[in-house]
């Protein structure tokens, strides 16, 4: 069994449930997906795992659904791939006391910001990538720019480094202190490169 359904059945599991993941792994494999595919999701949930090392077995569950379920629909539209992911996994949780908890959690990835503790760890390990050594960070962002290979070159520099610098001016760009202690030097060296390689946008 796949790596995606066997998180999903776990959580699931440890939830109460037997809620199966449906159409989880077919959406993931879609081919315009350049970044936002199975490697970032599991990626996301290892690293959501290790940050909450210290929650619940209930709590853990949680965000393993939400960090499987946060990209499920990826559209390119910000906003609105985050409502109907959301969508997703409150009716495919139906009937899961947990399920309006995880869609909270995949709708937080909209906006990407959070009071609530547990939303924080999903929200840093969504970012981890940012703080990848540097060939890993050349992937990452390759990977993208593969995603919107439609968007012409001047065009992506200029929304390319809106994004980053909105990032970069995060201070702190992780809310949770084990994810500053593992990634923020790291990933505010990346940003700087690549706004860096990416010239002045006209």
């Amino acid at each position: 069994m796949r790596e995606l359904e066997v998180r999903w059945h776990e959580a699931v599991r440890v939830l109460g449930g037997a809620h199966g993941p449906g159409d989880l792994v077919e959406r993931y494999a879609e081919p315009h997906r350049g970044y936002h595919n199975a490697d970032h999701v599991l990626a996301v949930v290892r690293d959501a795992d290790a940050l909450a090392v210290d929650r619940t077995a209930r709590e853990r569950a949680v965000l393993t659904l939400a960090a499987l379920a946060h990209d499920v629909v990826y559209d390119g539209v910000p906003g609105e791939d985050e409502r109907r992911s959301a969508e997703w996994v409150r009716a495919r949780l139906a009937g899961l006391p947990a399920a309006d908890e995880v869609a909270a959690l995949v709708l937080a990835t909209a906006e990407h910001a959070s009071d609530d503790p547990l939303t924080c760890l999903l929200l840093d390990a969504d970012l981890a990538v940012l703080g990848s050594d540097p060939a890993a960070y050349e992937r990452y962002r390759a990977a993208v720019r593969a995603e919107y290979a439609h968007v012409p070159d001047d065009a992506w520099r200029v929304g390319r480094g809106e994004v980053l610098r909105a990032l970069a001016g995060r201070d702190p760009l992780y809310v949770t202190p084990h994810a500053r202690d593992r990634w923020e030097d790291r990933a505010k060296a990346n940003l700087a490169a690549e706004l860096s390689s990416l010239g002045d946008p006209p």
